[in-house]
């Protein structure tokens, strides 16, 4: 890991627009119960959050949670490699994609919750970690 400011979910919260905070606290829930066992790496620096098969943040990582002042982005290392039948993805990166959330109805898109599955099986399957 590197040497950045790491700090707790509460904290990356706390950085949060108010009326964004149920949003970031139920895309934490979505990723969690996906992946209950996920290595969650808050980085204050990067105002992020990685999730991850262990905290290494580019190799390790799936998924992480990004708050910004209208949205929150939910965003995959891989998403230029994940199958996106619903057009979620956006983002022009070599690797990188994200979906933007502003509502509560928004996280609970079925297929946002297939991208998460789809990211986490892509790590363990890249990393062997089953």
């Amino acid at each position: 890991m590197n040497s950045a400011k790491t700090g707790t979910f509460d904290d990356l919260v706390e950085m949060t627009p108010e009326d964004l905070r149920p949003v970031i606290r139920k895309l934490r829930a979505l990723v969690l119960s996906i992946d209950p066992a996920a290595c969650v790496v808050v980085r204050l620096g990067d105002r992020a959050a990685t999730f991850g098969v262990g905290p290494k943040k580019m190799s390790e990582g799936y998924v992480y949670i990004m708050p910004h002042k209208a949205w929150i982005n939910l965003g995959f290392f891989r998403g230029a490699e994940l199958d996106d039948p619903e057009n979620l993805l956006q983002g022009t990166g070599a690797k990188m994609r994200h979906v933007k959330c502003r509502s509560l109805d928004e996280c609970d898109r079925p297929a946002l919750a297939g991208l998460i599955r789809n990211a986490l099986s892509e790590r363990k399957r890249a990393l062997d970690r089953d």
